[in-house]
């Protein structure tokens, strides 16, 4: 890392009031969950395959009635 990145990173981390060490675990904590997991290809392929299923379930109506009745049903 050069000097001035280096400079840089710490006023960055000074301005924030934390120590360098911090401000660049956040930094990359950040960068981790701004970064896609996993291979998009690979995704897209498995929903494409997905997508050429037919999978048995009921029409729209039929499933929110029976959400609406398990709300008003007690724990068995």
């Amino acid at each position: 890392m050069a000097a001035r990145e280096l400079a840089e990173i710490q006023r960055f981390a000074r301005q924030q009031r934390m120590t360098t060490a911090e401000w660049v675990r956040q930094a990359l904590r950040a960068a981790r969950k701004a970064t896609p997991a996993g291979d998009a290809r690979k995704k897209l392929t498995a929903v494409r395959a997905a997508a050429h299923h037919s999978f048995p379930a009921p029409d729209i109506d039929q499933m929110l009635r029976e959400i609406e009745k398990g709300y008003k049903e007690p724990p068995r």
